[in-house]
């Protein structure tokens, strides 16, 4: 009487001893969700090459370079008035536009309010897409890790997923229309 056996190997995973014996193989060492985020911190979008993802690729560095440029704006606008808002400190152009008619000596056209004020909004805009280009640097490496994790999940092949419209009645709300995804397997 032949007992079936169970012999695991590194990636592989191969059941029975006898002519019938199925062998298993496993991605999970071709993809190491580790090499993957490493590759991504290391320079952006190799992970995505790592995990055969090269459509991802114009995601990523459409995404820095808009960002890079939202940044280089912002600091430009900072830059600019802020040399316009010291000129106007230095020269004595403190009042509104009413009181100071003299408007050639300022380059700028403006109060020295309302330079103060863009130049607070340009250096927290400035300040905000640099937030944003971390977001993104660290967005793109979970996707590398996530990706790479996700290379061997097995969708259901008996699962439908469809969209269907949903009426409820409620008698604080009234009537309310929405949108379901109704998951069958």
């Amino acid at each position: 009487m032949a007992q079936d056996s169970l012999r695991v190997t590194h990636d592989s995973l191969q059941m029975g001893g006898g002519p019938d014996t199925v062998l298993l193989k496993s991605y999970a060492a071709r993809y190491d969700p580790r090499k993957a985020l490493l590759y991504a911190a290391v320079v952006p979008g190799l992970g995505q090459i790592y995990n055969k993802k090269y459509w991802k690729l114009p995601l990523v560095y459409g995404g820095f370079f808009a960002i890079g440029y939202a940044i280089n704006f912002y600091q430009d606008s900072y830059k600019t008035y802020k040399v316009q808002l010291f000129y106007s400190l230095d020269n004595g152009f403190e009042g509104d536009t009413e009181t100071n008619t003299n408007t050639d000596q300022n380059p700028a056209g403006y109060t020295t309010g309302q330079l103060r004020t863009i130049v607070d909004k340009s250096r927290r805009e400035r300040d905000f897409w640099v937030i944003m280009m971390g977001a993104m640097y660290i967005l793109q490496m979970v996707d590398a890790h996530v990706d790479a994790h996700l290379k061997e999940f097995d969708l259901n092949p008996n699962l439908r997923v469809s969209i269907q419209p949903a009426v409820e009645q409620n008698e604080l709300l009234g009537r309310q229309n929405s949108l379901s995804i109704v998951l069958k397997f």
